[in-house]
C-alpha cells in the first residue's frame, strides 16, 4: 500500500535508520489501518503518502527527540491508533511499549496489529487519570509519550504521574508551542517535571512539528491527576 522507498527516504532525511523488516511491518499497519477506518473512527488520514508522512515520519521523530536506551519502557497516554508508540515500536523491538486509550475498540485494532506482526506491546483500557493512580502504573515508566490535542497543561497531569524520577515525558505536538509552553509552566512543575528542550522539525511538504522532552526531577504528589472535570473546573495557571 505504501512507498517503502519514500518512507525509506522520508527517515533518512531525519537520520533516522530502520531496521531491515520496518517497511514490510508498516506496509501492513498501514493497510490494516485503512480496512478498520472502514469500520471505526481511527483516522481522517487514508491517503498512502500521507500516513507515510503525518503518521509514520511523523512518529519516528520521537527517536531523534529523545535517546530511548535498550530496552527501556515507554507507555503511549490516549494512544489513539496507536501514534506515535505501534511506529516507534516496529522500528526499536527492544523497547516495552505500553499502549493505553479510554476506548476498548482502538485497542482490539492494536491488538490485532501487533499479532499480525509478531510484536509484544502490552495494551491498557483505562482513562489516563485513572492509570495514573493505580500503584502499578505510577512512575513506573522511564518514558511516557503523547500525540495529542489536548492542552500541554492537562497533558502534564495525565502523562507525567507514569514517569519515573529521571524519566521524560515527551510530548508530540504542531509547529506553535512557545504559548502554550509558557502557560503550562507551573503544572508542569507542580507535576514534577521541568522542559528540558524544544525540538523543531518540519515534514516533507512543509508540515511543522515541535517535540517537548520534559525531564521528571521530582514525585508527582499524590493528589495529582485529578479528573478531567477538576482540572477543567480549577486549571493549575
Amino acid at each position: 500500500m505504501i512507498d517503502k522507498q519514500l518512507l525509506l527516504e522520508g527517515c533518512r532525511s531525519f537520520e533516522i535508520e530502520l531496521p531491515q523488516q520496518a517497511p514490510d511491518q508498516l506496509d501492513v499497519y498501514a493497510q490494516l489501518l485503512v480496512e478498520w477506518n472502514e469500520k471505526m473512527n481511527l483516522t481522517a488520514i487514508t491517503e498512502a503518502r500521507e500516513i507515510v508522512f503525518k503518521h509514520f515520519v511523523d512518529s519516528l521523530l520521537l527517536l531523534k527527540a529523545v535517546q530511548l536506551p535498550q530496552g527501556a519502557s515507554l507507555i503511549d497516554v490516549g494512544t489513539g491508533a496507536g501514534f506515535p508508540s505501534m511506529p516507534v515500536k516496529i522500528a526499536r523491538p527492544d523497547l516495552k511499549v505500553t499502549m493505553l486509550d479510554s476506548l476498548q475498540k482502538r485497542l482490539t485494532f492494536l491488538q490485532a496489529v501487533n499479532d499480525q506482526l509478531g510484536l509484544d506491546c502490552s495494551f491498557l483500557h483505562s482513562r489516563a487519570e485513572d492509570g495514573g493512580k493505580q500503584k502499578h502504573l505510577r512512575e513506573q515508566f522511564d518514558f511516557a509519550t503523547a500525540r495529542a490535542v489536548a492542552n500541554l497543561r492537562d497533558l502534564a497531569e495525565y502523562c507525567l504521574p507514569y514517569v519515573k524520577v529521571g524519566g521524560y515525558f515527551v510530548s508530540l505536538k504542531g509547529p506553535e508551542v512557545e504559548e502554550e509552553v509558557r502557560e503550562s509552566k507551573n503544572a508542569i512543575a507542580t507535576m514534577g517535571g521541568k522542559v528540558e528542550q524544544i525540538l523543531h522539525f518540519t515534514l516533507p511538504e512543509d508540515s511543522g512539528r515541535s517535540i517537548l522532552v520534559i525531564k521528571k526531577i521530582s514525585q508527582t504528589p499524590p493528589q495529582f491527576p485529578r479528573t478531567a472535570a477538576k482540572m477543567a473546573k480549577k486549571p493549575i495557571l
